[in-house]
């Protein structure tokens, strides 16, 4: 129900459903259905090419769509969101790609899109970290990597995603497409041509 954003407010996976999240985020559905999804999301772009002037974009989120958490939501058997841990395991910088979206990424680079990395992490905090791990876990050569600034501290991640994309839309871009793992990723202002969300049973971003 939390997955399909028809029960709100979850602030952990409710104890008679961690057995099931992590049989599903473990032994291998999870990863079937990332790579369903990132197969629907090549196919749609290659039946909508960029123009070739430079302006055609997707914009992907980071955590738990191209970055996996899952190692560390495994070690906490998927408690309570901690600000504070959840900020220590992303400055590690050894969140491991998702393999099916380190792909479509690369499909994205060489069908002529430019690719924004759109992702509510503190710039001020995680920016370094954050630009190492992605490099490391094979996302090299994104366009731009969008950070959450102090001016938007404390603001849902509706608001602040959507101004950054109003914002790539004032410069010129098409956002052709936009993939999140939340549903706060997809909502909201310049939202694209057309949103993919991949599933993530594990927390909710209002």
């Amino acid at each position: 129900m939390v997955e399909a954003n028809n029960a709100k407010f979850c602030r952990a996976v409710p104890a008679p459903c961690v057995g099931y999240v992590w049989a599903y985020m473990s032994w291998g559905q999870y990863g079937r259905d990332v790579g369903s999804a990132a197969d629907q999301i090549a196919a749609y772009a290659s039946q909508a090419p960029a123009a070739g002037d430079g302006l055609d974009a997707w914009v992907l989120d980071i955590d738990d769509t191209c970055l996996s958490n899952l190692p560390y939501y495994q070690a906490k058997q998927f408690g309570a969101y901690d600000p504070a841990a959840s900020k220590a395991w992303a400055s590690r910088g050894t969140c491991p790609g998702i393999p099916a979206m380190v792909t479509l990424f690369w499909a994205l680079k060489a069908g002529g899109f430019r690719v924004f990395l759109l992702s509510g992490r503190d710039e001020e905090a995680l920016g370094a970290p954050t630009a190492a791990n992605l490099a490391a876990a094979g996302f090299a050569g994104y366009d731009r990597l969008i950070l959450r600034s102090a001016a938007y501290r404390g603001q849902s991640s509706v608001v602040f995603k959507s101004a950054e994309r109003r914002r790539l839309v004032e410069e010129g871009y098409r956002i052709r497409g936009n993939v999140g793992d939340q549903w706060s990723d997809l909502q909201g202002d310049c939202a694209g041509d057309r949103v993919f969300k991949v599933p993530n049973p594990v927390y909710f971003v209002p």
